[in-house]
């Protein structure tokens, strides 16, 4: 996992917190998913793929919300700029990504529903490939989903983990 990626999702997430603690709880092809306790006490699971210089990231919250994170060493975006995307799942129905944060190194989205996040993520543990796009459709960047369902399993049982009862189960 990228420190950088981290501390900018850290700084986006309203908490000026940064990674104080993060554990591997597993890894598997591409896929990594940790634990991370951020150091005001604040907790989150992400679940990542990644190639060198990029990855995509799926974060979830103790309040249930999830967030999407690309990362590329490639960009360089200003600090306030959003953008609007798509991201296709293999051939599905492209999900719209309207005003994603756009912040140095990395494109930040929060799904917006907790069905629809729910969806997403069922598309993702069964996909082979995650495309993502501008909002006309061109190609930015794609995503290898090989090993992802095993991976979605464990950011499913992490987030159940920090959802229940507040204490921090990483400890």
């Amino acid at each position: 996992m990228k420190l950088l990626g981290l501390s900018v999702v850290a700084g986006l997430l309203s908490a000026p917190a940064l990674a104080n603690e993060v554990e591997r709880l597993y890894a598997h092809k591409a896929w990594v998913v940790e634990g991370v306790t951020f150091d005001d006490g604040s907790l989150a699971c992400l679940a990542e793929v990644s190639d060198p210089g990029e990855s995509f990231t799926i974060w979830t919250f103790p309040d249930n919300s999830i967030r999407l994170q690309f990362y590329s060493e490639d960009w360089d975006f200003g600090e306030g700029d959003t953008a609007d995307l798509e991201v296709e799942i293999d051939n599905r129905s492209p999900w719209t990504l309207t005003g994603a944060n756009l912040a140095q190194n990395s494109v930040l989205f929060d799904l917006p529903d907790l069905d629809e996040s729910v969806n997403f993520i069922i598309e993702v543990a069964a996909g082979r490939t995650l495309y993502l796009r501008s909002d006309d459709g061109s190609d930015i960047r794609s995503y290898s989903l090989a090993g992802s369902s095993a991976s979605i399993s464990y950011l499913v049982d992490c987030g159940n983990a920090i959802s229940d009862d507040g204490s921090n189960p990483f400890k």
